[in-house]
């Protein structure tokens, strides 16, 4: 076996919970501006840390005076935005246990989650939610109360809470310590029934102050701060959250995806978290819109790409040499700085998780001024067990263990990890408890492999692996990255399990078809003639091969065909963090399988 060890850089202590946090702040800078709320994708008003620790209060102590005891279990269904902070925040305060649920979730699985977490009261954003909540609690054994935060729900708990006494909050506040459960995060369901994380307030808070520690260059900069965007049902971006509070960093919430731009003008942050897909995209559109104003600048993008690679490349070596360095300031002049000042003008870093990034996005990245961060974790490990950081970074990984954790790699090839993040149990469930933690090692089913320098590459899932019908062990994760790379693929499944070869699935991205269809003269044609369409074709195929170049012959895609529309969250195809349900499809689309191989 194969391991590497990091000891912590923060202090090792039972003491504190995250509800110690917006006190502490306040006590320390009061008029420090916490949070950037939008008013206009060009106007945003600010929330000090002190009036931040007030709206906490007031909330914690509606809760008390609602009902809500120690421990308690309270479940948050809303969009990514001021309140859900607040909110997080608060239950924490009065002592309880948040249950984040996605705000796209469907009727039974917020009854699953509501059921299984024994929660007490359920906070919802609008009408919607409520209306998904109230279909849910009809199938309920015991009542759970709804506040909605939009329907003044959250002013009417503020009231409530007036006669609550600062000492009642206070001791709930110093009832908890590291060892307390903070939060039961429901994992994604990529098959059966999601298993809820216990958390503890020492999960969040020790892995918090290890990483503040480690990427002091990301977080203590001057004016650091962040725009969060992902669903904060999501533990990586929940992680995200509490590192910014806990190292007093400003940041700002948004809530629609077709908005993200303006908001990253207007709020102008220094560095991001998102998921490799939302890499891909922005990467897409710009080239995309290249080929769209002309020949001429969609070679100026295409060489401009080229040498961003290659200039990110030479970083890693003796570095670029002359000629190399003056492309590249030309470049920046006419290509880089522009995509820069669409994320906001100030971002230094990105942090990426979810999924694999891969190496040609990295380095591009890192080539325009943008460092990319990738790291691994599960919501089992709070997040971030590894991660690349400022002082070391190499394409392609994803870093090394974070200060305080451990990763180590069994004979088979499975990635077990130990440390500060890892969390205590499944809720309710002893036998999942017990096969995933073995001898003090998580268990996390991915494959994948440790180099001299202790930074750990990503291969697979143990469960994903296609056996070929000639023995062949193919990890599917590797192509399936490649193709979704292009502009063309939404989604895409690798098969071939006891095939005599493998072949593909893909889904079409109708969000980059107008563009696509425009530089290649083909606008007229519909998204579902395309499926069969010669050029399209052959450009598909000519993802196929790039992607079969990471692979050996025997492990390459020989045949695919394009489904009619798409894998998504909507249809059940992919979980809230966009992994694909790789059994469910296999179900549904068994006769499309059935005939690659036909």
């Amino acid at each position: 076996m194969k391991d590497h060890i990091v000891p912590p850089l923060a202090e090792v202590t039972t003491t504190g919970s995250l509800a110690d946090l917006p006190p502490r702040n306040a006590a320390a800078d009061p008029s420090g501006v916490a949070f950037s709320r939008k008013v206009t994708s060009q106007s945003w008003s600010s929330v000090t840390w002190a009036q931040f620790a007030t709206d906490v209060d007031s909330v914690a102590k509606g809760l008390i005076a609602a009902g809500i005891g120690s421990g308690d279990r309270v479940a948050l269904m809303c969009r990514t935005r001021y309140e859900w902070t607040l909110i997080d925040f608060a239950i924490w305060s009065a002592g309880a246990v948040v249950v984040p649920v996605y705000e796209t979730s469907s009727p039974e699985q917020v009854q699953w989650i509501l059921s299984d977490s024994g929660a007490r009261a359920v906070f919802v954003e609008d009408e919607q939610h409520l209306a998904t909540v109230n279909q849910a609690r009809e199938a309920l054994s015991e009542s759970v109360s709804v506040i909605q935060i939009d329907g003044g729900g959250l002013t009417e708990l503020r009231q409530k809470g007036t006669d609550v006494a600062d000492d009642a909050l206070g001791q709930r506040r110093s009832a908890l310590d590291r060892s307390s459960i903070a939060s039961i995060i429901y994992t994604s369901g990529t098959t059966g029934r999601p298993k809820g994380c216990a958390l503890s307030h020492g999960n969040f808070l020790d892995l918090t102050e290890n990483a503040i520690a480690k990427l002091s260059d990301v977080v203590h900069t001057p004016d650091a701060s962040t725009l969060l965007f992902l669903p904060l049902a999501h533990v990586f971006a929940r992680f995200i959250e509490v590192l910014c509070v806990a190292a007093r960093v400003r940041m700002g919430h948004s809530s629609d995806i077709r908005t993200l731009l303006d908001d990253f003008a207007g709020f102008r942050p220094t560095f991001i978290l998102a998921v490799p897909r939302v890499f891909e995209k922005i990467y897409n559109s710009a080239e995309a819109k290249a080929s769209a104003s002309g020949k001429a600048k969609g070679r100026i993008f295409t060489r401009s790409a080229e040498s961003a690679i290659a200039y990110s490349e030479a970083l890693d070596g003796k570095g670029p040499g002359l000629p190399l360095k003056l492309r590249h300031a030309v470049f920046d002049r006419l290509v880089y700085s522009k995509l820069r000042q669409a994320m906001g003008g100030q971002v230094r870093y990105a942090v990426s998780g979810g999924a694999p990034l891969g190496s040609r996005l990295g380095h591009f990245y890192r080539g325009i001024g943008v460092v990319i961060l990738e790291g691994y974790g599960l919501t089992e490990t709070t997040a971030p067990i590894c991660v690349n950081t400022p002082d070391r970074v190499k394409v392609g990984t994803v870093g090394r263990p974070l200060p305080g954790s451990g990763v180590r790699i069994a004979d088979d090839g499975e990635i077990l990890l130990q440390g500060v993040g890892v969390f205590t149990s499944y809720h309710g469930n002893e036998s999942a408890t017990s096969d995933a933690i073995v001898d003090g090692w998580f268990h996390t089913g991915d494959l994948g492999d440790l180099d001299d320098e202790g930074f750990l590459r990503i291969t697979g899932r143990k469960k994903e692996i296609l056996v070929t019908a000639g023995g062949k062990n193919v990890a599917p994760a590797v192509l399936e990255d490649r193709l979704r790379a292009h502009p063309l693929v939404s989604q895409c499944i690798v098969v071939g399990d006891q095939k005599p070869f493998i072949a593909a699935l893909l889904t079409l991205d109708d969000e980059m078809w107008p563009l696509w269809s425009k530089n290649h003269g083909l606008e007229n044609v519909t998204l579902e003639a395309a499926r069969t369409h010669p050029l399209v074709l052959e450009a598909l195929q000519g993802a196929v091969d790039q992607a079969n170049a990471a692979v050996s012959k025997a492990e390459s895609i020989r045949k695919f065909s394009v489904l009619p529309g798409d894998f998504t969250e909507g249809n059940g195809y992919l979980t809230p963090s966009l992994k694909l349900k790789r059994n469910v499809v296999m179900k549904d689309y068994a006769d499309e399988v059935e005939k690659l191989f036909s």
